[in-house]
This record gives structure tokens, sequence and C-alpha cells, in this order.
């Protein structure tokens, strides 16, 4: 799947250069025309332009929430995104998490000797295009070319500084009995549709990821005055993981209602074709959120307003256990524990 605003106009002249190239073969140069003219000029900003070893940056005196995270999925695209826009929507999403205003993001970039040129060309328009839609800046990075069968093409990293602009503590301490357990949407297309693409699977529907920024949901909450005590995205280890390192941090009883989680038909009907539980897929749209029981109906009604978040629902709550645990009751009634699983259902999903 090619970015929407792919063109085949690569600023790099291709003739000479269509693959990427160590530096004892011409790599000199060719990094220097990479920077200048695929990465600066695609990117733009000042900070970029200013050709500088860090970027100086004007923030407002207030919190900052800081992340960094890499991307190492394979396939490089897929249904529904591609590497590009996991890599600012992934660390973006990271600084949503903390009721954060994400406003810079710096580029890490390692590539493979032999890795087409206009590969490299969908990945950059595709982190512009992400970059924009989100309103960050990328405003420093760094380039390397690894051996061929280094790089499986293009590893991606991105670290990100967001502005903390409420008095909210949040973060699993902060999640209290009582609590209202909110799942912004359907889970599991993400690495369901990731998983199709690698092993060449075909289901009757086309299943895309749910590859999508948050933080504009999150930020309206906050500004609503919901008192969101707690914030997480649902990526590697998917809800299960997500809701049990909560539930141990915060020394709480999770109880979830399996028959209000959201999973589309044609997901779970691929879960159980592989023998995978949808609790456990990652996810790369979607969050959970605690809040107040007595705000619940109203943060679901803000959720809603957006369309990456239509399909909100509350799905569980928090009691004070003998044990910090989470347990979800099945459709037909029965109980059981969840767990994280000992290692992950399906790698290099993100």
């Amino acid at each position: 799947m090619e970015p929407d605003n792919l063109t085949l106009s690569c600023p790099i002249p291709i003739q000479q250069y269509p693959a990427i190239v160590m530096a004892h073969g011409g790599g000199g140069r060719l990094m220097h025309q990479l920077i200048e003219k695929m990465f600066v000029a695609t990117f733009g900003g000042s900070a970029l332009t200013h050709r500088h070893d860090s970027a100086s940056l004007e923030l407002p005196c207030a919190r900052l929430a800081f992340s960094t995270d890499s991307y190492v999925v394979r396939p490089l695209f897929f249904p529904g995104g591609d590497i590009g826009k996991l890599a600012v929507y992934g660390t973006v999403n990271d600084l949503a998490m903390s009721g954060a205003r994400p406003l810079y993001l710096s580029l890490g970039m390692i590539l493979e000797e032999g890795l087409p040129m206009e590969t490299l060309w969908q990945v950059v328009l595709s982190i512009r295009q992400a970059a924009q839609e989100t309103g960050v800046q990328i405003v420093t990075g760094d380039t390397k070319v690894v051996d061929r069968g280094k790089g499986d093409g293009v590893f991606l990293n991105t670290s990100g500084v967001g502005v903390i602009e409420h008095d909210l503590l949040i973060a699993p301490q902060s999640v209290r009995d009582g609590d209202a357990v909110i799942l912004s949407g359907d889970i599991g297309r993400h690495g369901i549709a990731v998983m199709a693409v690698r092993e060449g699977l075909e289901f009757e529907s086309a299943i895309e990821s749910d590859c999508a920024p948050l933080a504009e949901p999150v930020l309206a909450l906050i500004e609503a005055g919901i008192e969101v005590h707690c914030l997480r995205d649902l990526t590697r280890g998917g809800l299960a993981s997500a809701l049990v390192e909560i539930a141990e941090t915060a020394r709480v009883l999770i109880q979830l209602d399996e028959a209000r989680i959201p999973v589309r038909e044609d997901v779970r009907g691929a879960c159980e074709i592989l023998g995978f539980d949808p609790l456990y897929v990652a996810n790369e749209g979607r969050f959970v959120v605690f809040v107040p029981a007595e705000q619940a109906e109203k943060s679901v009604e803000i959720l809603r307003r957006f369309p990456v978040c239509e399909g909100a629902q509350v799905v569980g709550e928090v009691t004070r256990g003998e044990e910090a645990t989470v347990v979800s009751r099945s459709v037909i009634g029965t109980s059981r524990v969840v767990d994280m699983l000992s290692g992950e259902q399906l790698p290099r999903i993100c």
C-alpha cells in the first residue's frame, strides 16, 4: 500500500543511485544528497535547515513529556499503514498517553544496503504526511547504512517531546477503586493485517490496520474536564498485556466484560483460524482510559465524536481485590484470569 501523496518525482537521481549503497560504493555523496535533497527538503522546518548537530527548540514553561520508540515492522507496507506512519503515530500516541500535546520529533533511520530508492521515498513521504496530520515537527535526525542482509530494509527510531498543559497525574498509580475502564474501539486489526500480508493469507474481506494518531481525542477528554486517571495505548501485547501491567502497578483488580469488547467478525474469525486470542493482538490506534465511574458516560460521548474512537465502550471496572490481577467474564458467564503471555503472538509487527 502506497502513501496517498506518493509521486514519482524522487529528488535523488535514480539512474545514478537506484538503491542505497555503502560508503565505499559512493555513499558519501549519496548520504549528502539524501540529507539535503530528500530529508531536509521534504520534512522542512527551521530546525532542520540549520544543519546543526542538535536542534534548538522554543518550549513553553510547562511540564514536558518525552518518549522514544523503534520500529522494525515486516513488511514495510501493509493494509492501512506502513513503517513511516507507525514511526510518527507511535511516538505521538505515546506522548498522548501522558495527556501531552505532541510538538517535536527526532527521526533516526537505519537503511540496508540495496534498499530501492523509490521504497525509501515512499517511506519519507509517508512520514511527512503523518507529521503534517499530527501537527508535529521533525527537528533533528540521523541516518546510517548497514551491510546488505543486516537491516531488513528500513529500521526507524523516533523520539518525541510534548507539552503537558494540565495538572493531572495520568499514570497507573492514579487508578482508583470504582474507576470505569473505557476502550476506544475494536481491537486486533493491526496484528492481523500485518500477519495476513506477511504470510500471504487471504480472507473474505480485507482487514486493514487501525494505525491512527490518538492525541486529538485524548486532549478532548482533558479539555472537557474529565478526571483522567490513566491512559495506555494497546500496542505489543494488546489489551490484555496493557491491563495486566496497570493492575500490577496500581495493585487493583480489573474486571472485564468480554461481551462488551468490540472485535470485528472478520478479525475474530482470523484469530480463530490462526489460534490467536484477540485480547493479546497488537493495535496501533487503540487505547484504554480509566476515569471515575460517574464520568464514564460523558467520556464515551466525547470519544465517539472522533472517527478513530467511534466504537468506544465501557468494557470493565476497577475494584479492590486480594490480588492485583485482571479477570475477564465471558459471554456465557464464566470467568478467567487474564495474564501476560510468555512471548509475543506476532513478532515484528511494529
